[in-house]
């Protein structure tokens, strides 16, 4: 796979996933549209380890991979869709932008790794107040869309802590493998909850968007996106992958207002303006040239 492409792709896929997950579930279950996406990615999946004949190494370090990546999958996933009716598309990626700061918070306790030091404190400082913007302008006064404020920060919280646990297991698989085996332990997750809140199949309701927003996301959202996103990982420096999440949001946004007739307001420009520029400081502010002028005035 060239690196590039593979960039692209998870740009693009992650860019649109939001909106594709608000479109899924406008006639389908939430639950029923992602467990169907799932499957979709995992018939595919398994085809192409067959197929290409990839190694699907089943050992300790192996299935404690496929474990957490799957925990990212199931409450990241399971989480957006139950949001998904009460929140917009843009609002969604806003949220998940936020998962690096959250990562790096639970690395300290998790991966002991050093405490951040001011200059990433000020940036997550900055993203919260950026949150809290997005927040107050979501949040109608009625209350109606918080229960999707709730789910989709319990969203980005299991995915960030996946993202965290991942790191702390010294195995390399194929990450079409990675992803495949995260799939695979995570469906019959996915199964039960469909079955305890829904567990119908009303196929005459279902709208055609919603069909084909299910199907995109099944081949390229959960599979050829994660298995780029693993790829990429594994070929670039952590800093130029964390530029996905500050791209995504302003695309995911555009989107949304352009396809769904979403409105973009000047709470939810300001609270992205936040977000991002504290995402910028959280990778990059040990760059800032202040920091050389204060090493020469010592």
């Amino acid at each position: 796979m060239n690196v590039p492409i593979a960039y692209l792709a998870v740009v693009i896929i992650w860019s649109t996933t939001p909106l594709g997950i608000v479109w899924s579930s406008e006639t389908v279950s939430p639950t029923l549209a992602v467990l169907a996406r799932m499957v979709i990615a995992v018939i595919l999946g398994w085809l192409i380890i067959k197929v290409s004949k990839i190694e699907f190494p089943i050992n300790k370090q192996a299935l404690k991979l496929y474990s957490y990546s799957g925990l990212g999958i199931f409450g990241g996933m399971t989480f957006s869709y139950m949001a998904a009716p009460y929140i917009s598309s843009g609002m969604m990626s806003l949220m998940f932008g936020l998962a690096p700061v959250l990562a790096g918070l639970m690395a300290q306790k998790i991966l002991n790794e050093p405490k951040l030091g001011i200059i990433r404190k000020v940036a997550m400082a900055t993203s919260f107040i950026g949150l809290a913007f997005v927040c107050s302008d979501s949040v109608s006064l009625d209350g109606s869309s918080l229960p999707g404020v709730i789910y989709i920060l319990i969203a980005v919280f299991f995915f960030s802590l996946s993202s965290v646990l991942v790191k702390s297991v010294d195995i390399k698989i194929n990450a079409i493998s990675t992803t495949v085996g995260a799939l695979l332990l995570s469906l019959p997750l996915f199964t039960l909850v469909w079955f305890l809140q829904d567990g119908t199949l009303p196929v005459n309701s279902w709208g055609e968007r919603s069909i084909w927003a299910i199907i995109y996301l099944g081949v390229f959202g959960s599979l050829i996106g994660f298995i780029a996103y693993y790829f990429i990982l594994q070929k670039l420096n952590a800093s130029t992958v964390a530029l996905i999440t500050m791209m995504t949001p302003v695309i995911a946004l555009s989107l949304g207002a352009y396809f769904n007739d979403e409105t973009i307001s000047v709470n939810l420009i300001i609270g992205a303006l936040f977000v991002i520029v504290g995402l910028m400081l959280y990778n990059w502010g040990d760059k800032l040239p202040f920091k050389k002028f204060k090493r020469i005035a010592l």
